[in-house]
């Protein structure tokens, strides 16, 4: 049972929501990685707040920011697509003329501002997925929202490297490059909004025999919370350990954050298609396992303490596994939940995954700090337990969707819009197609696994 997946760079452009649609995910990301690894930055150089305060204001934000999740899930089902996407592009402009707008010593504002932020970043995520899952089906849905993911991390290195030359600029810099993000994000919203891509909204029976309530998808929830903890390992866990245990120089948790980068952005399409003749629920434990695995290769090589010479290099060797796990289960997670989820349902389903992507994300940084100090044993063999758990219990969940019939690009009924998507935009009037399916694409007789 094998996958040939070949898809032309001009068809995954069309699968992904359309040229247009592209350029706005590219711009978005690079305004995004301008400001938002330096709004803490921004609180303390421009706002003259305190660390403490300015932190805090930044959690409550993006916890307080996960409550709109179920109104958005909501609004894609009743057929909204690009004017979501678009929405959370405007929230942030919002957020950004809330921060430039912010008196020295303004805690409130701030937080307001950073409120704004928070909602816009939680409800891109699935406003994006749901535009790709209505334009592409099948294994062509999965490689387009592999490319998204490419796009935007390639974008957000960009924005980075940009704002950290135009650091040393100093207060000045920094409203500089927010207003420049503000301005991305405005520029953005309006190329998606010109897409004006939407859904009818569903009715009468499921073509997939009834399986048309929102898919509960317990064990899969539970999991992507503890597997969304390997984002922040090259972020928090790597440069803490390596810092303050191994006693290496800061540069090499600089290596290990631009090693990631690059390989996010020239691996997860290939990995990918290459995965794309396994089953996405397999592949998604798969994916558990190599984080396993990882975190106990951080154990092995941080164990002996005191920083010898080999281990700072070792880590940065045992972050490239930890890398690949974290682009499969990038390449599996949303289009697996895409997949489950009844076309009628699918804002729903996807509300609640980026809810536990949330929620992972906002407390793994403090599940992280506080394992650390206790020692390798702790962190690591912590994280490798929990991550182990979460494979297995997302390999032993079953899905209703497994009983529909399935077309030869390993598309399901469930897969398929109950109504025919429409675009209203002035050069986007085609319209919408699933793309060729794989086997069509190369000639062979494809059967993929779901």
């Amino acid at each position: 049972m094998t996958t040939t997946m070949k898809v032309r760079p001009r068809a995954l452009v069309r699968a992904s929501g359309g040229p247009r649609y592209a350029v706005a995910l590219g711009v978005d990301a690079l305004g995004t990685g301008m400001l938002r690894p330096f709004l803490l930055l921004y609180g303390l150089t421009v706002l003259r707040l305190s660390a403490p305060v300015t932190g805090v204001a930044m959690t409550v934000a993006v916890v307080t920011g996960l409550v709109c999740m179920p109104a958005v899930g909501r609004w894609i089902d009743r057929g909204a697509r690009s004017t979501v996407v678009a929405t959370s592009m405007l929230v942030r402009v919002a957020g950004v003329a809330v921060l430039l707008a912010t008196p020295e010593g303004t805690v409130w504002m701030f937080a307001a501002a950073a409120l704004l932020h928070g909602v816009g970043n939680q409800a891109w995520p699935a406003a994006h997925a749901a535009v790709v899952a209505t334009v592409a089906h099948g294994r062509e849905r999965d490689a387009a929202l592999a490319a998204g993911r490419t796009l935007r991390n390639a974008g957000l290195g960009v924005g980075a490297l940009v704002a950290t030359v135009c650091l040393a600029g100093g207060a000045p810099a920094l409203r500089a490059l927010a207003a420049a993000t503000g301005l991305a994000y405005l520029v953005a919203a309006a190329l998606a909004w010109s897409v004006r891509l939407r859904m009818p909204p569903a009715t009468g029976p499921q073509p997939d025999g009834g399986h048309g309530s929102v898919p509960r998808m317990p064990a899969l929830l539970a999991a992507n919370a503890v597997y969304v903890f390997c984002l922040n390992v090259p972020e928090i866990a790597l440069p803490l350990v390596l810092v303050t245990q191994l006693h290496a120089s800061p540069a090499w948790s600089a290596a290990v954050f631009v090693t990631n980068t690059v390989l996010v952005v020239a691996l997860q399409v290939p990995v990918t298609l290459l995965l794309a003749r396994y089953r996405r629920r397999s592949v998604l434990a798969l994916a558990g396992v190599l984080l396993a695995v990882s975190y106990l290769g951080f154990l092995l090589v941080t164990a002996p303490g005191d920083g010898p010479a080999w281990a700072a290099p070792a880590v940065l060797a045992v972050s490239v596994l930890c890398t690949v796990g974290e682009i499969v289960h990038a390449g599996s997670a949303t289009a697996l939940v895409t997949h489950l989820a009844p076309a009628r349902h699918l804002g729903r389903a996807l509300a609640r995954f980026e809810l536990s992507t949330g929620l992972g994300l906002a407390v793994s940084p403090a599940v992280i700090t506080a394992l650390a100090p206790r020692g390798p044993l702790a962190l690591w063999g912590g994280l490798g337990a929990a991550t182990l758990l979460a494979a297995a219990a997302v390999a032993g969940e079953k899905d209703a969707v497994d009983a529909a019939p399935r077309s030869a690009d390993g598309a399901s009924a469930a897969d398929g819009p109950a109504g025919a998507p429409r675009r209203d935009g002035p050069a986007d009037r085609a319209p919408v197609r699933p793309g060729p399916s794989s086997g069509e694409r190369s000639g062979g007789d494809v059967r993929a696994a779901p």
